[in-house]
């Protein structure tokens, strides 16, 4: 019985040693942020879908550090004072780069925006209001020759955090009234179930051939009242 006990009580001490331990670690003192940006504007994602990824030399156990970019184009990542390789990663909206390698010293707060070639890149969009429709007005460029438009819609939705994935009505947009450069004008009918709505987020996707994920506009808050 005493053999027990004494096992017992060693084994609690060891455990909360082991606490104090891990109390005892540094968190990280630093900060990363910025943007993913496109001829000095930051470009449109979905939320937490297209990231980075950090790397550092030096430690044993190397792993990628994920950086989820917010749907404004923004990014930030607490980390420990350093050097660290940065890497855009596939299936983005944008080119991937693979083999450039971005170097960044991270102290304290560190602003750093990151450069990208989009596919496309969506600008100069207005929205009207006109009884029960929404008046669209937008431009879509092509930026990567080689790239093909294979979808755009309008987005509706009641939060802000309105996206392909998290909407509340999406309505698609014919490909034939979209020239490149050239501005357009859609007109949408409000969906049923949201006409009754005070305000809803609008935003506009475009999607290539090259990437499963959409490049977007900004999320804007449209009055209905």
């Amino acid at each position: 019985m005493i053999n027990k006990k004494i096992l017992l009580a060693l084994s609690i001490c060891i455990a909360l040693l082991s606490a104090c331990q891990y109390d005892n670690f540094d968190e990280p003192d630093s900060t990363l942020k910025g943007s993913v940006v496109y001829d000095g504007q930051a470009v449109g994602v979905r939320t937490n879908g297209p990231r980075l990824e950090l790397w550092q030399d030096g430690y044993a156990l190397k792993k990628a550090i994920p950086v989820y970019i917010a749907q404004d184009g923004t990014f930030s990542a607490r980390l420990f004072k350093g050097q660290y390789k940065l890497v855009r990663k596939a299936d983005a909206p944008w080119l991937a780069q693979l083999s450039d390698t971005i170097i960044v010293d991270v102290k304290g707060t560190t602003n750093y925006d990151v450069e990208v070639t989009p596919y496309f890149s969506i600008k100069n969009e207005k929205y009207e209001k006109s009884g029960d429709n929404i008046k669209a007005t937008f431009t879509i460029d092509k930026v990567v020759n080689s790239a093909n438009l294979t979808a755009v819609n309008i987005y509706f939705g009641k939060g802000f955090l309105t996206d392909h994935n998290r909407n509340d009505a999406k309505i698609g947009v014919n490909l034939s009234e979209i020239t490149d450069g050239k501005e357009v004008t859609i007109t949408a009918t409000i969906p049923e179930h949201l006409k009754n709505e005070n305000y809803l987020y609008l935003r506009i996707g475009a999607q290539s051939n090259a990437s499963s994920e959409y490049c977007y506009s900004p999320s804007h808050k449209i009055s209905l009242k």
